[in-house]
């Protein structure tokens, strides 16, 4: 079984952000196995285990959890947005049935053709299913926000901890979506109360843009950090051109950075504010990945005709710090104080 290495990883980024050359180029991190087919995961993690090895780089697999909670009133929600879809000629459509994103199938292939890490986001699995990656030699790690959710994670059995702070981008790891933590905890605070709670190795992220931000991390006793919106401008970054534009010119946007919604997905998630937010964010009710389903239509449109108004623009606190240029000149300015 491998350890993590360190001192920064590529944080796994669902939706086309994280790509195989982005992984390589900063010399390992996650692949984000979110929305992909599991045909489409294999083939992912072909190409990773080609692009990261030859660089003698590391990398692991992120899994979304099947999300279990409360979910709001979808058709309201979908009568609400119908405005929105009318700008691009189309209707919503409340989505039908259960999606647990390919979870068994997903777990299955990944014991058939094991990986040197696996971590999971929006909720732990079972304790056999820990110990099934462990007998594959797969290192596993759990993202949690709080102590309570790291000695959860710990008496499932997991190896590591992967502590996110609230200043992180896109989607809040919470194992509780409708009541998210809303104390802005410094990461370094974070990391250090949940060593104090639970004796495994800890991943930090969450806000990390400079490199006194990896150096404070690692100080507090992280093993290694994790960065994802401070590579979203880089070359091999899979970002969306208007997520680019919005990001370029973030000082120019409403409140001047960035807030906390379930407007988009139905589960908090750290964003660019923009009109989309602000005109539903107060109504939109809980329901991942049902909210995400709803809105997907629209924000393909709105991303295709770059639109940055209706399309989700996930970022973390730290966004004005994203440089642009190659991805490992990144990540050597990140490591250059220690």
């Amino acid at each position: 079984m491998t350890s993590i290495p360190g001192p920064v990883l590529a944080a796994p980024m669902a939706g086309g952000a994280g790509t195989p050359a982005l992984l390589a180029a900063c010399g390992g991190g996650f692949l984000a196995a979110g929305y992909l087919t599991p045909a489409a995961l294999a083939s992912r993690i072909a190409s990773v285990r080609a692009a990261v090895r030859a660089g003698g780089g590391w990398f692991g697999v992120n899994l979304f959890a099947p999300p279990e909670g409360p979910v709001g009133d979808l058709a309201a929600y979908a009568d609400e947005l119908a405005p929105e879809f009318a700008v691009y000629d189309l209707a919503p459509a409340v989505p039908a049935g259960a999606d647990d994103d390919h979870w068994a199938e997903k777990l299955d292939l990944l014991l058939t053709d094991p990986v040197p890490a696996v971590s999971f986001t929006f909720g732990i699995p079972s304790a056999s299913t820990v110990a099934a990656l462990r007998r594959a030699g797969t290192l596993v790690l759990q993202t949690v926000t709080t102590p309570p959710e790291a000695a959860a994670a710990a008496a499932a059995g997991v190896d590591a901890l992967v502590v996110q702070a609230p200043a992180a981008g896109g989607h809040s790891a919470t194992l509780s979506p409708s009541a998210p933590p809303t104390v802005p905890v410094p990461l370094p605070d974070l990391v250090a109360a949940v060593r104090a709670a639970v004796p495994l190795p800890v991943v930090a992220a969450g806000g990390i843009a400079t490199s006194a931000d990896v150096a404070a991390a690692l100080h507090t006793g992280a093993t290694a950090t994790m960065v994802g919106t401070a590579l979203l401008r880089t070359d091999e970054a899979g970002t969306s051109a208007p997520h680019r534009a919005a990001l370029e010119s973030a000082s120019g946007w409403p409140a001047h950075g960035t807030v906390v919604t379930r407007a988009f997905t139905g589960r908090p998630a750290r964003a660019l504010r923009n009109g989309f937010i602000d005109r539903h964010d107060a109504t939109a009710p809980l329901g991942y990945p049902q909210v995400h389903h709803l809105t997907a239509p629209l924000r393909r449109a709105a991303a295709a005709a770059g639109d940055t108004d209706r399309v989700h623009l996930w970022a973390g606190t730290g966004h004005r710090q994203a440089a642009t240029g190659p991805a490992a000149a990144v990540i050597a300015t990140l490591t250059a104080s220690l």
